[in-house]
Formats: C-alpha cells, structure tokens, sequence
C-alpha cells in the first residue's frame, strides 16, 4: 500500500535525532516537529542528551508538554535536571507531578536542594509530600499515592457515577473506585465496568462480591507487589492500622518496583553491591567500590582452598594425577551450589516457598543432588581411568558424588538461613557459594582420594 505525505512525514520527524530540535529556533517549528513525537518519546530523547541540553530542550517544550515530559524521566535524571533550574522553575516542575513521584524524586534530591523545593510549593501539595516522606524508606507509604475515588455504600449507581466523572482528576486512577464509609474506613471496591452496567436506582454496596483486599501502609514494598500479582489486581488500597484507606498502589508503581528489586538481585548474585544509576551513567570509581568489596572478602576465603591443598601434599607428591582432576571436582561443586542457591533465591523474591519449607526443599534437593552426583561420578571415572588409572578414577568419582551433594545442599540452605537471619536472600550470591564449595570441595577431594590410594 501506498504511504500517504503524512504517514511519510511523520516518519522523517521520528528519524531525526531529538537534539535536532535543539538548534531550531522557531517555536513553531519546534513544536511541529514534537508532534509526531509521544511525550514518552521526548523523555527518553532527552535522557541521551548532557544535563544543560536537555534542559533547555525542557524549558522550549510547550508549557502543558513539559511537566507530562519530565513525569516520565527516570528519578535519577530528574533530579541531576533540576540543577538547571531556577528555584521557581524545579517547584513548577515537580508540583506537576503525581505525589508519590514527587516524593520519591524530593527523597533522590541532596538534603541542601530538598528544603528548597518543599517551601516552594503549595501548602496543599507540601503537606501530602511531607507525609509521605514521614514512612520509613522501604514501606509500602513511601510508594503509595493518596489520589484515588471513593463513594459511600448507601449512594445510588447515578450518585456514583455522577461522582466520578466530576471527580476522575483527583484520582490517579478511575478504573477502580473504591467503597469507604463515613469515617474512611475501607468496605471494598467496584470495578468502573459494573457501575456503567448496573441500574442507576441499585445501591453500591450491592456490587461489592468479596472481601477487600489491601495493604498496611508500613508494611514492605514487596509484599505489595506479591498481592498485587497473586491476586491479579491493578490498584491495591493502602490502609492504616484502624482499616482507614491512606491510598493505593497501582500496577505501574510495582511493574517498577519489581524491576529495582530484581536488579538488585542480579547485582547480589554476581556479588555487586547495588548499583542505583545505569550502567552507562555509572562512573568507574563507582563501578570499582561497588565491585571491589566482596572480591577482596573471597580473596582471603579462597585462601583457605590453598590451605587445604596444603595439608595433602604427601598424597600430590604421591599421585601427582590428582592435580589433574581438583579443578574438575570443585568447579562441579561450584557449579551444582551456583544452580541450588540461583533457584532458591528466585524461589524465596517471587513468594513461590516460605522459610518453613526449607526441611521438604532439603529433601527434594538432596534426592536431586544424589542423582546429579551418580551421574557426574560415572563420567568423570572414565576420565580418570584414562589419566590416572583406576585408583584414581575410584576416587575422583566418589569425591564427585559427595561434593556435588554438599555444594547442592550449601547453595540450598544459605538464602534460607540469610532470610531468617533478616539478610537478603540474593546475597547467597553465586561467587560466595562457589568459594565455600571450593573450600569444602577440596577437604573432600584429598580426604577421599587419600583414603582410597592408602587402601
């Protein structure tokens, strides 16, 4: 089919690069090119331009165009933005924002920057940010946001309705409205879709069908994003001791938070500590702290590796073919603990097991781990018999099958234990239970094998 002039020009807008637009010096030629462009576009446009390009871009966008622009900035990048800016300008900028964004980009902001921003802005606005900020950093309060839609029980469908639709701007999202009573506290919800359809004379608390489901505003933020998931739902409510609805959590707020946490996780089991900017904007002093501690801490683990190979040199002078096999059997250590400990951790952050089934786990994985090691023992005993004879072969296998075992059982056990020990799972990272498995590998590798050849 034939692409119209329009379809084409559109095309053209999209292929130029956005800091194209920066040496126009039209308005209006500006502004024809933004129009092909959706507002999310601009921010990621702007996100690859230097901090002073992309505020003056900021700054010549439309002025309804713009704070819709930086609502979709990353955190980071907003805040290193709001440098360019005027006093003024950054109050502008983030009392357009929706609350629980502007608390968590005020909550990124240097302390000196902070204080400013907040006494600029609406006595409104600045006493529901300050609220908000008044939850501890991890609760379910720092992520909420308290604009949502309410009606009372006893209101009829068209008194409802009517609500809603002069009030849809006060709440975050209208998909959802929920039922509260006089004094706040929560009843339940009705999905938009059953108020449209229900008579206009039916009561609301008719359409209520089950229990609410909702949320302790301190309780952590990823229990949030468990409820949210288990029970297929796009807005949580938000709820204080007494059962008085603060708020609700939306779907997008924890499509976010699920990407931090996971990849924090991925940082843990590569033995990184977080690392909040993205990779590009990271700076190599930054890369180098976050990376160097625990390299250091399993320098001086694996010195008890070579501690151990230590304490069987008579058995190495001996049979100097069990060299040949070590890295074979603990690299397979390492390897089994690595697999144990990655399905544990995901396990335990997706809510799929609990602590107390660490005692069944143990017994699954065991009866795994036995019928891994039977099978890597076989192998690597045609492997010895070829280099090292059959003594040997005997005794790499044996080693095979026990260290495979412990390995499988430490990687296992450890998210378990650092979970009840109030540590995060994910630092059961890869490189730590490699390092123990290295260790133990080879106490039983020159145990074993020295018990063989002495036979």
């Amino acid at each position: 089919m034939t692409e119209t002039i329009e379809e084409r020009k559109s095309e053209e807008r999209k292929s130029v690069g956005i800091g194209g637009l920066l040496v126009l010096v039209d308005q209006a030629a500006l502004e024809g090119w933004l129009a092909a462009l959706a507002p999310q576009d601009v921010a990621a446009a702007i996100e690859t331009l230097d901090d002073e390009a992309g505020a003056i871009l900021l700054r010549r966008l439309p002025e309804k165009l713009a704070p819709e622009v930086f609502s979709h900035l990353d955190t980071e990048h907003q805040a290193r933005l709001l440098n360019q800016f005027a006093p003024e300008e950054k109050a502008r900028l983030v009392g357009e924002l929706s609350y629980d964004d502007a608390a968590a980009l005020i909550d990124e902001l240097p302390d000196e920057h902070t204080d400013e921003i907040i006494e600029l802005l609406e006595p409104g606005d600045r006493q529901v940010i300050e609220s908000l900020l008044s939850y501890p950093e991890e609760s379910v309060g720092r992520l909420m946001t308290p604009e949502y839609l309410a009606v009372r029980p006893d209101w009829t469908v068209a008194r409802a309705l009517n609500y809603v639709r002069t009030h849809s701007e006060h709440g975050e999202t209208a998909n959802v409205v929920f039922v509260t009573d006089g004094t706040g506290h929560l009843l339940g919800s009705v999905d938009l879709r059953d108020l449209l359809l229900a008579r206009s004379w039916r009561n609301v608390e008719s359409l209520i069908h089950q229990e609410p489901v909702s949320i302790d505003v301190n309780a952590d933020r990823e229990e949030a994003a468990h409820l949210i998931r288990h029970y297929d739902i796009e807005v949580l409510p938000v709820v204080n001791a007494e059962g008085q609805m603060l708020g609700i959590v939306t779907v997008d707020d924890v499509f976010d938070l699920v990407e931090e946490e996971s990849t924090e996780d991925f940082h843990r089991l590569g033995a990184v500590g977080p690392i909040e900017q993205s990779l590009l904007d990271a700076s190599p002093g930054l890369l180098y702290r976050k990376r160097i501690g625990w390299l250091v801490i399993l320098v001086f683990v694996n010195l008890f590796s070579g501690a151990a190979i230590a304490m069987y040199e008579a058995s190495i002078a001996a049979v100097v073919a069990l060299v040949f096999f070590l890295p074979l059997v603990i690299g397979s250590a390492g390897n089994a603990g690595s697999q144990a400990a990655i399905l544990m951790v995901r396990a335990l952050a997706t809510g799929d097991v609990q602590t107390k089934d660490w005692f069944r786990l143990w017994g699954k994985e065991f009866v795994v781990a036995s019928s891994l090691g039977l099978v890597l023992g076989a192998a690597s005993w045609l492997g010895g018999v070829w280099l090292g004879g059959y003594e040997v072969a005997t005794a790499v296998s044996l080693s095979m099958l026990v260290v495979v075992i412990m390995g499988s059982m430490v990687g296992m056990i450890l998210p378990f234990l650092l979970m009840r020990l109030d540590f995060d799972p994910a630092t059961a990272s890869s490189p730590l239970v490699t390092s123990i498995a290295d260790i133990g590998g080879t106490l039983v590798y020159f145990s074993v094998a020295t018990a063989v050849l002495s036979l």
